[in-house]
Formats: structure tokens, sequence, C-alpha cells
């Protein structure tokens, strides 16, 4: 089971870094686009570039999760809560297996 989950983490992890490198190329040049007062093209790539920054910190959270998780699947202390110490529920696992917190201490 151990090697399952790891091979689960580990694709998850190279997920999440081939998503995250996406959102750091470059955009391309937007030529002589202003941001006036108007909606328009700057001001669309505006909002599309701030979603992507936050879509790349939310990447980044959930990598450092997939990260820990396999810390700890090394350690020995997957599976359980890095706040309360407490047993991670099976289920909780399945869908999230980088889960490093649980459901009550990942509510707060």
């Amino acid at each position: 089971m151990t090697d399952d989950v790891r091979d689960v983490l580990m694709a998850k992890q190279q997920d999440l870094l081939g998503r995250a490198a996406d959102l750091t190329v470059a955009p391309d040049a937007t030529g002589g686009i202003s941001f006036g007062k108007r909606v328009g093209d700057g001001t669309s790539i505006a909002v599309e570039r701030l979603t992507q920054v936050a879509a790349h910190e939310q990447l980044l959270v959930q990598l450092e999760e997939v990260s820990r998780a396999l810390t700890k699947l090394d350690d020995g202390t997957y599976g359980r809560c890095d706040s309360c110490g407490a047993d991670i529920p099976e289920g909780r696992l399945e869908i999230h297996p980088w889960a490093v917190l649980c459901v009550p201490c990942a509510s707060t």
C-alpha cells in the first residue's frame, strides 16, 4: 500500500510541477495596450494575469502538501494529523492522499 500511495503522490507532484511551470511562462507581448477607464484588452489581460497568479499560488500550496505527505510517508507518520496527531480517516486519504490534517483541524 505504501508504494501505491507513493506512486499517487509522485504523480500528483509531477502534475502540479507541470501545471505550475505552465503558469510561469511569460505572457505574450501585449504591444501598445493601455489601461484606461473602459474595460478593454488591457484590463482583460490584467485580470487574466491576476487569476493566473492566484492559481499558481494555490498550486504551490498543494505542492507543499504533497511534499509534506511524501516526507510523512518516509518517516512513518503518514496518515496522522500534523496539528493534533489524530489519525486521518482513510476515506479522506483516499480522496486526498496528500492530506496532512484531519477534517476538524483542516476546517479551522
